[in-house]
């Protein structure tokens, strides 16, 4: 009311400093520090200013806390997730807290029978922690191996007690009914299975130790029109069409799509450098690069990353995003982004300049791959 009846007056307003949140000027440095860092990835990732401060509002004097109590003390309006992850990256963080992972181990081992409980569970833990010779794996990993290999478990327990009698011919027999990437996945579970027993003495000899998991052929027949229209249905983000775009027209493999920065583009000139090869931009790949290029300002426009693509994770650090980025939305219809990108390269080969040289310089692929294969007369 008084700033209300002022410019009724024609009194000026004194100026108003901006307001910031107390702890940002706090007395305890780690508090200070805490919650500086709070506010860094708020602007990075596109935080509102209320879930900014609401996340300053959880973090209190600085001190090491766990994460049992950020959960019983952070108030309703509070984000517990975010003010650990603060804590988390200043190292003020006790994960005091079993991890999801290990009770789905312990649940998922205690349904099986007495004779492989104990050691598919003691495979499981070693797939997760590693050991000296191995580095831990990723929880996704850990629930497809056990997913895979507890059917056949399953099969082993009516005639055998424990994992020792289990015999090459009965592997072989579970796996009779599986074809293409289910047969490939559960070939490399039991080989992991038997492999960690070997390892630590439990079984006399491996029976899984010539089992192959080689991958199906990836087939060579150009994409068909429903394949493409599935395509064109699932793919509805600008990121997602930006990597579609750069493996249709530029035959661009997804690790080099993953590790291109900022630098590697050149929109005013239609550059793009994939690989180490420059090359023009097209129109189609040129407007997925500039919508997508809008997005990111709008999503993080202070983000450091400065890799082309980033995601809601990756954007307050530097790593690139990850392989499920767009392959999970087309691993359902049977395609990928190498299919797509070997979709571009067969038609060029068939119907533009068959030469190693022109395909080696287009698409960035060396020239024992883009070399014809001669078959011998008789």
């Amino acid at each position: 009311m008084a700033s209300l009846y002022r410019r009724r007056n024609g009194i000026e307003t004194p100026p108003r400093s901006r307001w910031q949140h107390p702890a940002l000027t706090s007395d305890i440095p780690l508090l200070r520090a805490a919650a500086e860092r709070a506010r860094q990835p708020g602007e990075a990732t596109g935080w509102s200013p209320p879930a900014t401060r609401c996340a300053i509002d959880g973090l209190a004097g600085g001190e090491r806390v766990t994460l049992a109590e950020i959960r019983a003390r952070t108030s309703r309006h509070t984000s517990a997730p975010r003010v650990a992850e603060v804590l988390a990256g200043l190292g003020l963080l006790d994960k005091d807290t079993v991890p999801a992972i290990r009770t789905w181990i312990d649940r998922r081992t205690a349904e099986l029978p007495p004779g492989f409980a104990a050691t598919v569970r003691d495979w499981l833990l070693v797939l997760l922690d590693g050991d000296a010779r191995s580095r831990p794996r990723s929880a996704t990993t850990i629930y497809v191996y056990c997913t895979a290999a507890e059917p056949l478990i399953g099969r082993w327990s009516a005639d055998r007690g424990h994992l020792r009698e289990v015999t090459g011919d009965d592997i072989r027999a579970g796996l009779e009914e599986l074809r293409g990437h289910p047969l490939g996945t559960t070939i490399s579970a039991v080989r992991s299975l038997f492999r960690s027993a070997k390892k630590r003495g439990l079984i006399f000899a491996n029976p899984a130790r010539r089992l192959s998991a080689a991958g199906p052929e990836p087939s060579l027949l150009p994409m068909t029109g429903d394949e493409v229209r599935a395509v064109e249905q699932v793919i509805t983000l600008p990121g997602q069409r930006l990597i579609i775009a750069l493996a249709a027209v530029h035959a661009a493999r997804w690790e080099a799509i993953r590790a291109l920065t900022l630098d590697d583009l050149d929109l005013p000139s239609r550059r793009i450098t994939i690989a180490g090869h420059p090359q023009r931009l097209g129109d189609l790949s040129h407007q997925a690069l500039r919508a997508w290029r809008d997005h990111r300002r709008a999503a993080g426009p202070h983000t450091p990353n400065r890799h082309v693509l980033i995601s809601t994770r990756t954007a307050p650090g530097d790593a690139p995003v990850s392989r499920g980025y767009v392959n999970f939305h087309l691993k359902p219809h049977r395609v990928s982004v190498e299919r797509i990108r070997r979709d571009q390269i067969l038609p060029e080969a068939l119907t533009g300049r068959p030469d190693p040289l022109h395909l080696s310089l287009m698409f960035g692929i060396s020239e024992r791959p883009a070399r014809p294969v001669r078959t011998r007369r008789p």
